[in-house]
């Protein structure tokens, strides 16, 4: 009774840790990038060295480099929107099969829902690597980059007000019939997380596209995933932020034309 009292009161202090050193060594890293300066490309725009190899790295330490960051990353994001649903199991699973054991089964679905992200980064960084490469060997592709930034952050406004949000909003609120066991708890985080990435598409793209090493764009997606999935009113909140996304590709596409992309 004592421990299971401990461990209770430890659990949201050891949330706070993690996500206090998550986003301490996301700044960090985003500040020393930003230190090595950005690639200046044609149409008046610099691409972020997130995405090109460090000076004697290969592609594959690249890579490496980029997928654990993006980690770090998607925990110091994430977290907030998903300790609501992690203390939720943890309060299931200590009153059924799982008595006893808590805090190593929630330590299991956050696992898996993080190794989804983890994933999506390993997706992402070739995705991005590949695009980055061949707009320094096309210079008249890369003249198009404020274009299609624009065009990117209008498009995933637009999806915020989709009924495609609405159901991917409504599966991360879900509430499921969970087990005590290991597998079945690592089987959920699994879930969570694939639900997760299906729902954030679209303010991803705008994290990628706007700057992905810049802190004043990570808080602003942070906020705006977290309140769409914690409010009550979370699809109204999705469809604000979708205006606002809106109105921001609205701007950089206008502006992109106007000096001739």
């Amino acid at each position: 009774m004592i421990s299971e009292r401990v461990s209770r009161l430890a659990f949201p202090g050891i949330l706070l840790l993690l996500f206090a050193c998550s986003a301490t060594a996301t700044a960090v890293w985003c500040m020393s990038m930003s230190d090595m300066g950005a690639v200046p490309m044609p149409g008046g725009w610099s691409m972020a060295m997130a995405w090109l190899p460090m000076c004697g790295q290969t592609w594959t330490g690249a890579a490496a480099a980029f997928t654990g960051m993006w980690l770090v990353m998607m925990v110091a994001m994430m977290l907030p929107s998903l300790v609501p649903m992690l203390r939720r199991y943890r309060s299931t699973v200590t009153g059924g099969s799982g008595k006893g054991r808590p805090g190593w089964l929630t330590t299991l679905v956050g696992a898996g829902y993080f190794l989804v992200w983890g994933l999506a980064g390993l997706v992402v960084f070739p995705l991005g690597a590949g695009l980055a490469d061949m707009l320094m060997r096309f210079p008249a592709l890369a003249q198009a980059g404020p274009l299609a930034t624009g065009l990117v952050v209008l498009g995933a406004g637009v999806q915020q007000f989709s009924a495609w949000k609405v159901r991917q909003l409504a599966c991360c609120r879900q509430a499921e019939r969970v087990s005590g066991s290991a597998g079945a708890a690592w089987r959920h985080g699994l879930r969570l997380g694939l639900r997760c990435v299906r729902c954030c598409i679209g303010p991803t793209a705008i994290l990628l596209v706007l700057g992905v090493m810049d802190l004043w764009v990570m808080a602003i997606v942070a906020v705006a995933i977290s309140l769409e999935r914690l409010a009550a009113n979370g699809e109204h909140l999705a469809r604000v932020t979708g205006a606002a996304a809106v109105a921001t590709g609205v701007f950089l596409v206008a502006q992109a034309v106007v000096q001739g992309f």
